[in-house]
């Protein structure tokens, strides 16, 4: 899990997202980072991700 604290000085770092109105709702940056760190910790493909996690798994 990201910390509040290391999300504090990651996400003013992020480009802000433009608001779209067509296609699925985004997920979160700091739900989709959990994810990478996960996928990059685990070594398991991003395709694999457990949809309960709540990451952004793409199955």
């Amino acid at each position: 899990m990201v910390s509040d604290e290391l999300w504090s000085r990651i996400e003013p770092l992020l480009p802000v997202r433009p608001v779209s109105r067509t296609g699925p709702k985004p997920l979160p940056d700091r739900q989709v980072l959990q994810g990478i760190l996960f996928v990059l910790y685990t070594g398991i493909g991003w395709e694999d991700l457990p949809q309960e996690l709540g990451f952004g798994s793409a199955g």
